[in-house]
């Protein structure tokens, strides 16, 4: 983990939670009551965004797979499986959560989807499946559990293996 994505993904978690939770429970309690709003919890965020940061991208595994369910459950609830656009797994959280929880829900995803989550492109994700570096799921796409393993090794790993390859 570098510190520029640590801080990236602390700021990008804090307006996540500012945006779709704070700035609604803002509007909806009464500032008649004298309490102020939600500065507290404002402030509380700033440090708490740290925390899930380092959560997401440190060495525990459960820990972070952990964090990345619970900041979906409350970030993008819904009565349906969690399917973000692939635009999103090019997000600092989405990043991490596809390094570290893989696609929650999806034991597949299609090549598009792929492709977003490893930051290549579509024909990379062909490519890699060719050359058994991604596993093809039987009904379809990619499996995520590939997907998850290839985003485990490092980068520089990675990295090499598409430049021997190209």
């Amino acid at each position: 983990m570098s510190t520029a994505e640590h801080v990236e993904l602390a700021r990008e978690l804090r307006r996540l939670v500012e945006v779709r939770i704070v700035d609604p429970l803002e509007i909806l309690l009464d500032p008649a009551d004298g309490e102020g709003g939600v500065g507290d919890v404002r402030e509380r965020l700033r440090v708490q965004a740290e925390v899930w940061a380092a959560q997401l991208l440190g060495p525990d595994e459960r820990q972070a797979g952990m964090t990345s369910a619970r900041l979906i459950a409350a970030l993008f609830p819904g009565d349906g499986p969690f399917d973000p656009p692939d635009e999103w797994w090019r997000t600092p959280f989405g990043r991490a959560v596809a390094r570290r929880a893989g696609h929650p829900g999806a034991e597949a995803v299609g090549f598009s989807t792929a492709a977003a989550m490893l930051g290549i492109t579509r024909q990379g994700v062909h490519d890699l499946v060719k050359r058994a570096k991604l596993d093809r799921h039987p009904s379809g796409g990619v499996t995520t559990a590939s997907i998850r393993a290839r985003l485990a090794l490092p980068k520089e790993q990675r990295v090499a293996a598409r430049r021997d390859h190209h």
